[in-house]
């Protein structure tokens, strides 16, 4: 069973922010002893967030929502791999959750690091950081050619959000399990960024 609608879990999420934004959170009874006794026995999240491991962009915090309201799955970059479809996975089909949000955030450092990396021979690249930079590289690689590789911060721009509409692209069409749950299921799958200067969060593709 769905807890809530696609749209109606979008909305709050909208309205957590706003009050983020303003400075009038107001999740503390959601944090409560009481709150936390009643999850023991199970958890409903209403909207499941991929988002960047970045320790400025906390999805619980940005959004105002406490104990059991978000199902987070956090890796820098915020991109896609098996295990991160896994999860987004189980959590729409053991939940019933509708909602699925691909967050990103102005000057994230693994584009900053990817279009670093590009910039090296390849005998210096990390080698360690490869797994996270290989799958951001198409979202850069596919600007380096335009004007944009001669305007830096224009470049970072326009990186963030290319590989956040990628990140919603391989989860809408890279597992059939997700595919089944959009068609037939109601599940809405979107992309989001937050910037680090307003703390507000903007979402598109939906």
């Amino acid at each position: 069973m769905s807890v809530i609608g696609a749209q109606e879990a979008l909305e709050r999420l909208r309205e957590g922010n706003r009050r983020f934004a303003s400075d009038a959170s107001g999740s503390e009874a959601a944090t409560s002893t009481s709150r936390r006794r009643e999850l023991a026995a199970g958890q409903s999240p209403f909207a499941i967030i991929l988002g960047c491991s970045d320790s400025r962009v906390p999805a619980e915090i940005i959004f105002d929502q406490g104990l059991g309201e978000l199902f987070v799955i956090r890796v820098a970059g915020n991109i896609v791999a098996p295990s991160q479809i896994g999860s987004v996975e189980f959590a729409a089909e053991r939940y019933g959750t509708r909602l699925v949000v691909v967050l990103g955030h102005s000057n994230c450092g693994a584009i900053l690091t990817t279009i670093e990396e590009l910039g090296r021979a390849p005998d210096h690249r990390h080698r360690n950081l490869g797994s996270i930079v290989n799958r951001i590289k198409p979202s850069v690689q596919s600007l380096l050619d335009t004007g944009l590789i001669e305007d830096h911060d224009a470049l970072v721009r326009h990186s963030v959000r290319t590989n956040i509409r990628m990140s919603v692209g391989h989860l809408r069409t890279g597992s059939a399990v997700l595919e089944h749950l959009i068609a037939d299921e109601g599940l809405m799958v979107v992309g989001a960024e937050y910037s680090l200067e307003t703390g507000l969060v903007e979402f598109f593709d939906t």
